[in-house]
Order: C-alpha cells, then sequence, then structure tokens
C-alpha cells in the first residue's frame, strides 16, 4: 500500500510540473525546452557527484599549492572531456602564507598554544603533508605584548558594552569569539578601537559540544578544530590587495601591501576552544553580561587578564599563480551574449565541502550540457563555465578576471550564476531581483530528493516553520513565489554584481548540513559523506537547478527579466527605511524624555547603571520623495517593458534582448559608495560592518544606522538618479 502511494503521488508531482512547465517564462514554444532539460536531468548523477568530490578533495589545494594544479588539471580534464572549448587564465596574485606563529602567555598563567588541528585515523585526509597551518589570510605582520580582553563576539556593539564597564582595549590584545559577523569585521573593530592584536576562537556553545556531538563523533568542532579564513576588509574592494581597479597580471602595477586600503594593521590568529580555555580562565574584571557567556566550564570575565600575552606573527608575502579555468560553448544565433555559471575551486585545506560540493555539481551540469552537444544541441547563447581559483583569500579569482575583462562583460553577460559549497536540505538563492519570477517557476520544477516534494514547497514549509509569528507563519504558508535574497558578499558573484552590474543569482541548498569543518582540516571526503549529503543527490539537485537557469537563459527567446519585481522589491527596501527613520526619531524622543526626567530604569541592563546618561541628537526629517517620485517612473517603464515583450515580433525581441540585459548596470554609482568607491551598485552592497551581510540601499541605510544625516540625503538622491537612469533606459527599449 505504501509503495502504491508513492507512484500516485510522484505522478501528481510529475503532473504537476509537466502541466506548470507547459509556458516556461522566456520561451514561444516550450516543447523544444521541456525535452532538452528532460534529456539534462538523465545526464546528471549522483555517484559521480561522490566521485569528483572525494578526487578533488583528495589533496590540500590553497592557493599556488602544487594541489591546486593538480585540482585545475582535473577540472579541465573533465571540461575538455565534454566538448567544451577549455583554457586557463593564470594571474600573479598576493598570497601571504605564515612563517611565525606564535602565542603563549606568561605571569599568573603559563601557556604555550598548541596552534595545530589533532589528525584523526576516522579522517583519512587529516594528517596530510602541504597543509596550510591555522592563520588568518592577510594579518600583519606583528610582535606584542600585552593583556588580553575578552570583546564576546568583537561587534561594534560589544565595544559600547565595554565603555560602560569602564574598559578601554587601547593597547591590549582582544579576543573574540566567531559568530554573528564575518570574521574579518571583529578585528577591524578591534583596531579602530586601539588594540594591539586580536585573537579569534570558535565558543563551544556555537561551534563544539554545545551545539552538538564533537567530531568525529558528530560534526560539530573538537577543542583543537580552528576555523582557518581571510580577514580582508573586503567591503573596502575584494582581489588581490595590491592591484585595486586593476587586474593582477605579471606586469601589473602593484601597491605595496602596506599601504593597501583593504588590509588592517594588527596582527590577527584565530585558534581553538582548546587554546582559549587557558587564556580565557585567565580573565580577571568584572563578570562578563550573561549574553556573553560561552559554553566553557568556568565563569566568563571580560578581563583585563591577570597575565600578559606575546602574539608574533610573520609572512612571507609572495605572488602566487591563480589557475581560472574557463570552458565556453559559443551560442549558435548570439555569440557575444554570455550566460556564466561559476564555483571556485580552491580551498583552504581539502575543501570537500567549501568548495568542492558546489564544483562537483558544475561538472555535473557541465558533462550533461556535453552530452546534449554530441545529441545535436547548441545553446542560442554563449555558455562560459568558470572554475575560480583563490576566492577563499578575498575572491580574488573572479575579481581579477572581472577587472581583466570588465568592458566586455559589461557588453555580453547575460547573467552570472554562482554557486560555493553545497549539502543536504533546502534551497537557498539571492540574486538581482528581475530574477524572481524565474527562479520561483524552477523551483517549482525541481524535486527534492529527500521528501519528493518540489525544492520550492520545501523551502516554503521550511520557513514557515521557522517563523516566529503566526501572521508570519500564514503569509509563508500562503506563498506563491520564492523569496528571491539580496545579495551581500562573501563568494565570486561580488564583483560581477557590485562592481560591473552584471545581473547575478548565487544559488546552493543546506541547512540539514550544520558541522564545525569550516575552513578546518576536517572539511574532509569523510567527514562530508558521513554528515553533509552521505548520498550525493543534493549534487544532483544543485545542478539541476543552477543547470535550468543556464539552459533557459541561453536559450530564451525573450531574456526573462521582470523589472516590475525589482521596482517592488526597492519599493519595500525604501519603506523599510522611512519606518526606521520613524521608530528612531520616536525611540529618540522618549529616551531624552527620560533623561529630562531622570526616569531610567536598570533592571534589565545592569551595565547602564554605569553610564550617565545624556542626552540625544534629535532626528531630524529626512525627505525621501526623491526616491518615490522614481520608483513611480520605474513601475511605468517596467510595465512597459512587459507589454513590448508581449506584442514584439521575432526582430524586436531580437533587439529588446541584446539590451535588457544591461540595464542593471543602471544602478551603478559613478563614484561608488562613501568610503568604498569599488562597490558602484545603489541597491546591493556587504555592510561595511557585516562583510557578508548585504545592507540594502546601502548608502542610504548605512547613513541612517550612523546618524549622518547630510550623507543620508546626498546618498538619497545618488540613488534617486540610479533609479531615474534605470527607468528611462527601459522606457527606451
Amino acid at each position: 500500500m505504501k509503495n502504491n502511494k508513492s507512484i500516485l503521488f510522484f505522478s501528481a508531482c510529475f503532473l504537476f510540473i509537466n502541466t506548470q512547465a507547459q509556458n516556461i517564462l522566456g520561451f514561444k514554444n516550450s516543447d523544444k525546452e521541456l525535452k532538452t532539460e528532460k534529456i539534462f536531468d538523465a545526464q546528471l548523477n549522483a555517484k559521480r557527484v561522490g566521485e569528483n568530490i572525494k578526487l578533488l578533495s583528495s589533496v590540500p589545494h590553497h592557493v599556488g599549492s602544487a594541489g591546486g594544479k593538480f585540482v585545475s588539471d582535473q577540472i579541465v580534464k573533465v571540461f575538455k572531456d565534454a566538448g567544451w572549448d577549455t583554457k586557463t587564465e593564470v594571474y600573479q596574485l598576493m598570497f601571504p602564507m605564515p612563517i611565525t606563529r606564535q602565542l603563549e602567555m606568561s605571569g599568573a598563567t603559563n601557556y604555550k598554544a598548541k596552534l595545530k588541528e589533532t589528525p584523526l585515523k576516522e579522517d583519512a585526509t587529516s594528517g596530510q603533508t602541504d597543509q596550510l597551518p591555522t592563520y588568518n589570510c592577510w594579518s600583519a605582520d606583528g610582535d606584542v605584548n600585552a593583556q588580553l580582553v575578552f570583546v564576546n563576539y568583537g561587534l561594534p556593539e560589544d565595544y559600547e558594552t565595554l565603555a560602560k564597564y569602564g574598559i578601554d582595549v587601547k593597547g591590549k590584545i582582544v579576543i573574540a569569539k566567531y559568530g554573528r559577523s564575518w570574521r574579518g569585521i571583529k578585528p577591524k573593530v578591534a583596531q579602530e578601537h586601539g588594540a594591539i592584536g586580536c585573537l579569534i576562537y570558535s565558543d563551544p556553545i556555537d561551534d563544539g559540544y554545545g551545539a552538538g556531538d564533537e567530531y568525529p563523533i558528530g560534526a560539530f568542532k573538537n577543542d583543537q578544530t580552528v576555523q582557518r579564513g581571510s580577514i580582508m576588509d573586503m567591503v573596502i574592494y575584494p582581489g588581490d590587495p595590491t592591484t585595486p581597479n586593476i587586474a593582477s597580471t605579471t606586469n601589473a602595477p602593484r601597491v605595496d601591501h602596506n599601504q593597501a586600503e583593504n588590509l588592517l594593521k594588527i596582527p590577527v590568529l584565530p585558534i581553538s576552544y582548546g587554546d582559549a580555555t587557558p587564556l580565557l580562565k585567565d580573565m580577571a574584571g568584572p563578570v562578563a553580561p550573561k549574553n556573553w557567556v560561552g559554553g566553557l566550564p568556568f565563569t566568563y570575565h571580560i578581563g583585563p587578564s591577570k597575565s600578559s600575552v606575546h602574539l608574533k606573527l610573520a609572512f612571507d608575502w609572495k605572488l602566487r599563480p591563480g589557475i581560472n579555468v574557463i570552458a565556453t560553448i559559443k551560442g549558435s544565433e548570439f555569440p557575444d551574449q554570455w550566460v556564466i555559471r561559476g564555483n571556485h575551486h580552491d580551498g583552504w585545506v581539502n575543501g570537500a565541502a567549501d568548495p568542492i560540493s558546489g564544483m562537483a555539481a558544475e561538472l555535473e551540469e557541465a558533462m550533461a550540457i556535453g552530452e546534449l552537444l554530441k545529441q545535436g544541441w547548441r545553446p542560442k547563447r554563449t555558455l562560459v563555465y568558470c572554475a575560480w581559483d583563490a576566492e577563499e583569500p578575498g575572491l580574488m579569482g573572479s575579481t581579477e578576471w572581472v577587472e581583466d575583462h570588465a568592458a566586455e562583460l559589461q557588453q555580453k553577460a547575460v547573467a552570472y550564476i554562482n554557486s560555493d559549497g553545497n549539502g543536504r536540505g533546502f534551497l537557498g538563492v539571492e540574486g538581482s531581483h528581475a530574477f524572481s519570477p524565474l527562479i520561483t517557476e524552477i523551483s517549482k520544477t525541481v524535486i527534492d530528493p529527500q521528501t519528493g516534494v518540489t525544492v520550492f514547497e520545501r523551502a516554503k514549509a521550511s520557513k514557515a516553520t521557522n517563523a516566529t509569528t503566526t501572521a508570519a507563519k500564514k503569509e509563508a504558508f500562503n506563498a506563491t513565489n520564492y523569496p528571491l535574497a539580496a545579495m551581500g558578499s562573501g563568494s565570486d558573484y561580488s564583483s560581477f554584481i557590485q562592481h560591473l552590474g552584471v545581473p547575478s543569482l548565487n544559488i546552493g541548498y543546506g541547512g540539514e548540513d550544520e558541522g564545525g569543518e569550516y575552513h578546518s582540516i576536517y572539511d574532509s571526503y569523510d567527514m562530508y559523506r558521513r554528515f553533509k549529503d552521505p548520498s550525493f543527490t543534493y549534487g544532483v539537485t544543485l545542478a539541476q537547478t543552477a543547470g535550468r537557469v543556464s539552459l533557459r537563459l541561453a536559450d530564451a527567446d525573450v531574456l526573462p527579466f521582470d523589472y516590475r519585481v525589482l521596482h517592488s522589491t526597492i519599493k519595500g527596501y525604501i519603506n523599510e527605511l522611512i519606518n526606521n527613520v520613524d521608530q528612531l526619531r520616536e525611540k529618540t524622543a522618549i529616551e531624552n524624555e527620560m533623561v529630562s526626567k531622570k526616569a531610567y530604569d536598570y533592571a534589565g541592563d545592569p551595565t547602564e547603571a554605569l553610564a550617565k546618561p545624556k542626552n540625544v541628537a534629535e532626528v531630524p526629517y529626512v525627505d525621501f520623495s526623491a526616491i518615490q517620485n522614481a520608483l513611480a517612473k520605474l513601475e511605468k517603464a517596467a510595465a512597459h517593458v512587459e507589454d513590448k515583450k508581449a506584442s514584439a515580433d521575432p526582430a524586436a525581441l531580437i533587439v529588446l534582448n541584446a539590451k535588457i540585459y544591461t540595464a542593471e548596470q543602471k544602478l551603478l554609482s559613478e563614484t561608488g559608495l562613501p568610503r568604498r568607491p569599488w562597490f558602484k551598485h545603489t541597491i546591493y552592497a556587504p555592510g561595511f560592518y557585516t562583510g557578508y551581510g548585504v545592507k540594502t540601499v546601502p548608502g542610504v541605510r548605512e547613513a541612517i544606522e550612523q546618524k549622518n544625516w547630510k550623507e543620508a540625503t546626498s546618498q538619497i538622491k545618488e540613488v534617486a538618479n540610479s533609479i531615474e537612469k534605470l527607468s528611462s533606459y527601459l522606457d527606451a527599449l
């Protein structure tokens, strides 16, 4: 009986998918595309995904390593065997590796940190040679001695709490927990407050025995696991720090790394919670607030420490080759319109989850497309499949390629489709909101391998389950569109969308693949097959999802950009900002009234009693009318484009397609964002103090957050101008 129900269920799913797909966005006749996708899907093989993950994660493969060359060679072979025109483009990239790493405490506590992860018999590759040691790339060289101060997660608000306790980190070394922000924000904020060094550790309450069983019994960090990673200030600019705005070719002019604007000036080192334990136990000073307390078995104090800490770091600061693999299938009708797909191939160590799980899915797509070629199919537009090097140190491989080919990309790139790590769980997509209908449609055709429902329905169910209010649950259950997220940073899409304005997507699966292997020696095939995607079926699911995007953009009669959705999305962001200003004004008024009446109640936060309340500057009126007027024009222009699509003849559609994909470039600011002109997109950017996390309408939003009202007014004009340019461009189509 159970089997009969399953047959009926899957038959219903197929009928639903087939019915839904009869009118595919952008296709006058969907039958041919459906047939192509059916053949494509039939070629995808979970067993082969697993084999490629095992092969490509069999050796450490960081930038410039022998393993890196091995991995890029294997990727070249796969593309060539599948019939792609394949080449490598090599850039000379600054990539410092450690010469000296020393961390000691002396005084009341004497301790020398191990700074080494333990090989495990259960993890076949964990004891290999050529592993990068535990370090934070782009730390400054340094030799410092000072007391230690615990700064919680090292966020700006944590330093506000320290100030209430009267604790200053100037001239001190700080220790921060991983989490709540991108790692590079922690030393950035520490340096701004005068610290002379920074340690970062993963507390077991977040990523260790407080979260689940430790590796190798479970997936979470053991007491020697360390998260390597870049601390480049990527929100200033990503890529090679010594060649801002230009490609890192052999003869490129370079700035000295000590002068690079996106590199910090203090030594920074990641450590395990095993090494952090004696340092934190030595802390004196006030007991940490309850929301600062971690999972180690002692009382957390803020410090300063009773003992002195000695941190000494030195790096080699050498150029190393970054090998990008670029594979192409030339379009049969529109060879100068490029659909670009990418995933990076470099890892901090073996990198099975990050990035090889995503790379294996992209290779699976490439092999399936190769089979289509053998059967006589050819894309209308050119497909460009890329395997980036040097993503981990700061998106270097993709950024240098984008800077090298910037003018050509702004003419030819229809879209960039990115993936990175991948695992068992739920569909996650972020990107240009004109693609929202495309992603909604595709997500309703891909079946989740674990539940048998579409990935759209599974993602919707997850959102509803995790909603915290009845209204939010109801909204999630009733949703008919996939909730496309906005793009911050942290992967290779950043240069495409935020520097050049190329419409972009970032696609992956996860949420049921948690663990502590990230950027450690335990990000291995053994870890992946046990805890991430044991059947490797989500590699196939990612290939189906990203592959459909590539195929539909390559062959669409009408490119499926819907700027009506972009309009409504931006309008939502602006309404949110208006509400934020109103709430801030109300909050300020209440606080000032409480100060005048001396009505503060310290029961909720005892640290408030340590700070004398002061009047706060009132929030002025902020005029958003310029943006609102521009949005009214964009609404009409976006509707005009849809009318044009519906009525245009084939010749007119060719002209429309040749222009519509460059429209997002009109949202770029010529001068870029304040204090970081490399980032030019006025709607999407990583936050100045969030790193990976997005700030929508960033120039305006961050000015409001910093209460810089003059800048907020200036940025409102800048955003309104960019929306006006987009409206005028769409009107002329």
